[in-house]
């Protein structure tokens, strides 16, 4: 087989394994820092015999969007994944945005492991493991969260921790991500896959800033892990699913929009419901206070005009009607409510104070969701020449990788 299509997209068939490594909540700085620390000496020569690019994740820049677009090689138009939870104005209910059959199209994992290729999919919280494995063939497919319960039937895999000679982390706990690299390259070396996919998990970045002592340990761990993966042969692509900033002021105080109060407020309690999409099972490091947010409206409101007055509260940066963010964005527009909210670099946006517990926080709020967390990681252990005028985007990451992989040229 000489290549595949999935969701309109070609890929061609490698001839060498792919692995793409999602370091979850990563932006350029963290990486730069410790390459400039002497943190990451595997990185740096990777990156002057590779390509060191930076790419645009899809919004709002939280986690389930962006692994399913780069696991489907879309946005969320297509795949329908536009947060990590959303309401349903048919139920009336809100729902984790958790489950398989909310995916609008295949994956790109289980079209190849259709077509005969072994997949491997590993990811720090099980959250992510039953979208990313929908449909998978004989693959590999198990979160580190859950590695002490796999099993060959509904996994692919037993005994993990065996395997990498370590024990159940915390999930909230940067050795959660090592499990994930450890166990990656551990499959790599003994299964011989075509695809892999590592997803790791943003709680050192959720609580350390770039070049920090915790952070620039987190990314020599990983440092050591990308050498090994290199030395198996295959394409390595690391990227994010988004960035992170702080969203507190100088003196480490969160800045915080309550906008459930604010719409309260304007028309009376409950007559509006404002949804935080970031909000997931693992709130202990962000407290669900994210840059994004969507928000549903009482019928016969003037959208047009409400637009400019939340546009003007402070600590908002950017108003769109559902349909402004659809075509922006490339948003499923049944999805999200009526308007979408988004915050300014260093602020967050909430619903109203008694739903946000940060109060056992010992670091300053740090999250994501908005515009300025957009910018991601495209670093690539090859040359790449992309064709002119592309965009890149972290769902790129499948189309780099098996293209190189399989020895053809992106411009062609």
């Amino acid at each position: 087989m000489e290549q595949l299509q999935v969701n309109g997209r070609d890929y061609p068939w490698p001839q060498r394994p792919v692995v793409v490594v999602c370091i979850d909540g990563s932006e350029d700085a963290y990486h730069e820092r410790a390459i400039a620390d002497g943190r990451m000496p595997f990185l740096e020569k990777m990156l002057e015999r590779g390509a060191d690019l930076r790419g645009d994740c899809t919004m709002p820049s939280f986690t389930n969007p962006n692994n399913i677009s780069i696991a489907t090689g879309q946005p969320p138009a297509v795949h329908g994944i536009c947060g990590n939870y959303f309401y349903d104005t048919e139920s009336g209910t809100e729902i984790m945005m958790n489950a398989p059959e909310l995916l609008r199209v295949p994956t790109i994992f289980s079209e190849f492991s259709k077509a005969g290729a072994k997949v491997v999919c590993i990811t720090a919280k099980d959250k992510l493991r039953r979208l990313l494995g929908r449909d998978l063939v004989d693959g590999i497919n198990f979160s580190a969260e859950k590695a002490d319960q796999v099993t060959d039937e509904d996994n692919g895999i037993t005994k993990v921790l065996e395997r990498v000679g370590m024990e159940l982390p915390s999930v909230y706990s940067a050795e959660l991500s090592e499990l994930v690299m450890a166990a990656g390259v551990d499959v790599l070396e003994k299964d011989s896959p075509q695809l892999m996919y590592l997803s790791l998990t943003d709680y050192i970045q959720h609580k350390h800033a770039p070049g920090s002592p915790v952070a620039n340990d987190f990314y020599g761990m990983l440092d050591g892990y990308f050498e090994k993966i290199d030395a198996l042969g295959a394409i390595l692509v690391i990227t994010a699913d988004h960035g992170m900033n702080a969203k507190s002021d100088a003196d480490g105080v969160a800045q915080v929009v309550f906008l459930q109060d604010f719409f309260d407020g304007k028309f009376g309690e409950g007559a509006s419901r404002v949804i935080l999409p970031i909000t997931d099972p693992y709130t202990v490091h962000h407290g669900a206070l994210g840059s994004y947010a969507t928000v549903h409206l009482p019928e016969g409101t003037d959208v047009a005009a409400l637009v400019g007055e939340v546009a003007a509260i402070d600590g908002v940066d950017t108003v769109l009607t559902r349909e402004e963010a659809c075509e922006r964005f490339e948003l499923p527009g049944d999805r999200i409510g009526d308007i979408v909210v988004i915050a300014t670099r260093n602020t967050a946006l909430g619903t109203t104070p008694s739903r946000h517990d940060i109060s056992g926080f010992k670091e300053p709020l740090r999250s994501h969701g908005g515009l300025t967390e957009q910018k991601v990681p495209f670093l690539v252990n090859a040359p790449v020449e992309l064709p002119a005028g592309h965009r890149l985007r972290n769902f790129d990451s499948y189309w780099v990788g098996t293209t190189l992989a399989a020895g053809r040229s992106l411009t062609a």
